[in-house]
Order: C-alpha cells, then structure tokens, then sequence
C-alpha cells in the first residue's frame, strides 16, 4: 500500500512538472506585476540601418537595433554619467592617463566562446581606429590585456573625458570576439556577434531584421539604470520592420501588425494621447541643427553661414517642425541641457536672432550674387521637412535663392559626404556625452568643420586636468562657435515621439528607446 501510494504521487508529480514545463516553454512571469514573457515584440522602424556594425557609423537607427545584441565596457546611466557594464569595476589614476579594467568574468559571446581580455583589446583599438567621437583623446592610446579579466588602458595625454566617450551610446565601442574584429575588412565585420539579451539571426533587405532571445546571456547584477544594469530579454523575438510611409506605421499600430512605432508624426500627438489601445513614449533624442558645408561651395565663406544664422526665426521653425511645444524646448547649446555638466549658454546672443537687416548686410558682405543655396534633408522624418520648408521661406525674405532637396534617409547619409551636392543639411544630432563626441565639429564629418582655433580649445580641453578646467575652455570654445565660425545653426531640442501599444510594458528611453526589459502581454 506504501508503494502503491508512492507510485501513485511519483506519477502525478511527473505530470504536474510535465505540465509546468510545457506551460512555461515560451512564457513566465516576471517581477513587475505579473506581465508574461515570451512572444514576439514587433517594431516599425522609419528607415533602414546602413550597418549594424556600431563603431562605424553615427545613424541613429543603426544604434538603436544593434544595441540588443552588443555591449560596451561602459554605458552611460540615467543621468548620463559612465558606469561599468562588461566591465566589473574601473581604477582611474589621479592624473586621469591611467586606467584599469576588470572584467565580468563567465560573460558568453553569442557564439558559446566567453569573452577575454584579448577580445576586449581587439575591440577597443578598432573602435579607435573607426569612430569618430574618439577626437584626440585616444591618439597614442594603448589597450593591454594584463590577464584574461583585466584591460588596461595609457593615455598618451591625461583626459578627464576617456571614460564619457567610451561609455557614449553614438559610434559604440561594441565589444565583439577577437576573431571577428581581426577578420574585418573595409566594409564592415562580417559577422554580428556580441554579448547583448538578443542575438542576431536575420537580415531581409528593406524588410526587416530578426533578433532573438540569447538564453546563455549574463545580466550584471546592478539595477536596471538608463543603459546600465540589469538587461533581461523578456520576449523570444524581436523583429525590426523598415516601414517608411508614417501612416502606414501608425495604421499598423492601430492594428495589432506593430507593437511599436518610430517616428510618429508630431501632429499625430494629441489624437495618440486620446487612443483607447495605444500611449505615447518619448525620448529626449537630442537636438535639430543645420550643418553648413565648408569643404566648398557657398557655405564655405563664413559670412555666409553667419548670415543665414542671423536671419533665422527659430521660434517658428521649431513650432513648425514640432506642432506642440511639449515636444520640443529652445536652447543655444551645443551639448543638450539633459547633460547637465556641459551644457553651456555661451553665444546666447546669436542664437534665434531673427535680424532679416544684419543678415541682409552679412550677405553683401559675403559676395552673394544670386547663386542657388541647396539645402538637402528628408521626408523619412517629418521634423526636418517641415523645418527646411520653414527655413526656405525665412532665408528668401533676405535674398536667398534656395532649393530645397529631399532624399529617403540612407541617400542623405550618402550625399552628405558629397560636398560638391550641398551647401546646408538639416538634421539630427542625438546626444553625447562630451563635446569631442560632437560630429558638428569633427573635420572628419560632413561639413568639414575647420578652424584651427575650435580644433586648439577642444584639444586643450580634451587634455584638461579637471572636469571644471574643460568646462571653462568649453564655454569659451561656444562663444567663438557661434560668434564667429557658425558651423552649424543650433534649432533646438526634441523629443522622438513613438507609439506603443498598451500590451507593451515596460519600454523605457535614453538616446533611443530600449527593448530589454520590455515584454508584450498576450
């Protein structure tokens, strides 16, 4: 009777647990109120990504996808402050030219191999080689494996930013298997492997792109922060879809196709707050600017840029461009005032001047004779259409002959390094975390900024000592930029407006939105 009994309750615990295993095979409850697991996270992306491939490009859409599946040593925090994330902890020298790295041991690559030293280092010097927000702070730099789980890293020049541009979300230093890196060609890495929740399985050209759940991934063990801590893949898949046409996002939204939409359309604002099924999520993605080229061409001359500047009424631009003032703020900064440390008001007074007089004279200063003014920008994001309309209207009261020129995305990302195609670009620029990060005043970038005076205050500032020292030189390096290169036109700050649907839960921002600890109710 004894093992009959026990016969029986080993059968019915048998079937309990084969039930419980089949049950949970795709979902399981989380921590945050009860939400399931698993599934699939459907997003409508605007455009498609140039390249996954992180530290070599400085397209938005690019960071925002290839960040499931890569990591960094440092990330940035919710107040966009450097933390550790591959890395365990961080010894800095006093004279900020030394730094030591201790690594997270047991963390997996996407291919089963754990992550070392070595890969570190390999990582790190094609980022430097790659990237462009590295400025001079990485020249002579050099990255040492001590042992498998300790990186150093020697400053040819003592620099209170190496930390921030290492931890900056633009031109991410992506840590990726040795093997990989040194098989790279000109091109790109020809495989997509990191340490991230999700791992790369597909990419359908102009349709989407498939990530999965990487079930060997090692979270940290800090709470969930901005980019930093805990990362928990709470869905199997998760698609991208290149869904260029906004209404076509927004219908798909409504029914049930996407889960998550980019790049909804500003006047679409107050009718998604009113939706039964779906909510607003912003991001507080940067600044909108105008890039002058100066490589050649008519924005080269800096009387020229200077006059434009002047001439332009950025309040109605912005209003224009944004439909709601709970989507955008004015600001002369370079640095977006969410960077709290660097965000300066120096050369206030030449921002959003709206003097057509002072213009008009700059212009005849500049030698202007009626040659057309080509302003390139795209439809993809309505945002800058709407502005380079606004801004055609402006520059006309002073004289200026203007064409505007639109172009899907990934073409404007191309003509842009064209400098016989454009005098003036209006775009994006999402935010970083110094002021070497800044593509506007990288030679390197479009536009070409060159001016020896900017190039010496931002190498005296990346070599400062202190991080009060570099925000003096940086105020004074504002003032000069806006007084007298001008190379660029700052508009603004703005929220990217997305559309969720309610089953989302658990989204969240910081320079673009985040999809680990993000689940979809069934």
């Amino acid at each position: 009777m004894f093992r009959a009994k026990n016969w029986m309750l080993a059968i019915i615990m048998l079937v309990v647990f084969m039930l419980i295993g089949c049950s949970s095979e795709k979902t399981s409850e989380t921590n945050d109120g009860g939400s399931k697991t698993g599934g699939q996270l459907k997003v409508a992306l605007v455009t498609q990504p140039p390249t996954l491939d992180q530290p070599t490009t400085t397209a938005t859409v690019s960071r925002d996808t290839s960040r499931v599946m890569f990591e960094t040593l440092l990330t940035t925090n919710s107040e966009y402050k450097a933390v550790p994330m591959l890395a365990e902890s961080v010894e800095s020298s006093e004279d900020n030219k030394s730094f030591t790295f201790h690594l997270r041991k047991g963390v997996k690559f996407h291919n089963g191999k754990e992550m070392k030293a070595e890969d570190v280092v390999a990582s790190m010097n094609r980022w430097m080689e790659k990237s462009s927000i590295t400025g001079k702070i990485f020249d002579g730099a050099v990255f040492q494996a001590k042992d498998d789980y300790t990186v150093t890293l020697e400053l040819a020049q003592s620099s209170p930013l190496a930390l921030d541009t290492m931890a900056s979300a633009k031109m991410a230093a992506a840590i990726m298997p040795k093997e990989i890196v040194e098989s790279a060609s000109t091109e790109g890495v020809s495989e997509y492997i990191g340490t991230g929740p999700y791992k790369f399985v597909e990419w359908k050209q102009d349709q989407y792109i498939h990530f999965t759940k990487f079930e060997d991934y090692s979270p940290s063990e800090s709470k969930s922060d901005g980019l930093a801590g805990k990362k928990e893949a709470l869905v199997d898949d998760l698609y991208f879809y290149i869904v260029p046409d906004a209404s076509t996002r927004m219908a798909g939204l409504r029914s049930g196709q996407y889960d998550f939409v980019y790049t909804v359309p500003f006047d679409n604002y107050t009718q998604l707050k009113n939706e039964k099924n779906l909510y607003p999520v912003f991001d507080t993605y940067g600044e909108m600017l105008m890039i002058y080229n100066e490589n050649q061409g008519l924005s080269a001359n800096a009387k020229m840029r200077q006059a434009v500047n002047a001439a332009l009424d950025i309040d109605k631009i912005m209003l224009a461009s944004f439909a709601d003032e709970d989507l955008y703020w004015l600001h002369p900064g370079y640095m977006t005032n969410v960077v709290s440390n660097w965000h300066s008001e120096s050369g206030k007074e030449f921002y959003n001047q709206k003097d057509l007089d002072k213009a008009k004279k700059l212009l005849g200063e500049a030698g202007y004779n009626n040659e057309e003014f080509r302003i390139m920008t795209t439809r993809d994001y309505p945002q800058f259409y709407n502005a380079a309309v606004v801004i055609q209207d402006q520059l006309k009261a002073i004289g200026l002959n203007v064409k505007l020129e639109f172009y899907d995305w990934a073409t404007l990302l191309d003509k842009q390094n064209n400098p016989g195609d454009w005098d003036a670009v209006v775009t994006g620029s999402s935010t970083v975390t110094t002021p070497s990060q800044l593509v506007s005043l990288s030679p390197s970038f479009a536009g070409g900024m060159h001016d020896p005076k900017i190039t010496e205050l931002l190498q005296t500032l990346e070599a400062s000592s202190s991080q009060e020292e570099a925000k003096q030189i940086w105020d004074q390096l504002q003032q000069y930029a806006w007084e007298n290169h001008v190379p660029v036109t700052i508009l603004g700050g703005y929220n990217n407006l997305y559309g969720a649907a309610n089953k989302v839960k658990g989204i969240s921002t910081l320079s673009g939105p985040i999809y680990w600890n993000t689940s979809v109710e069934n």
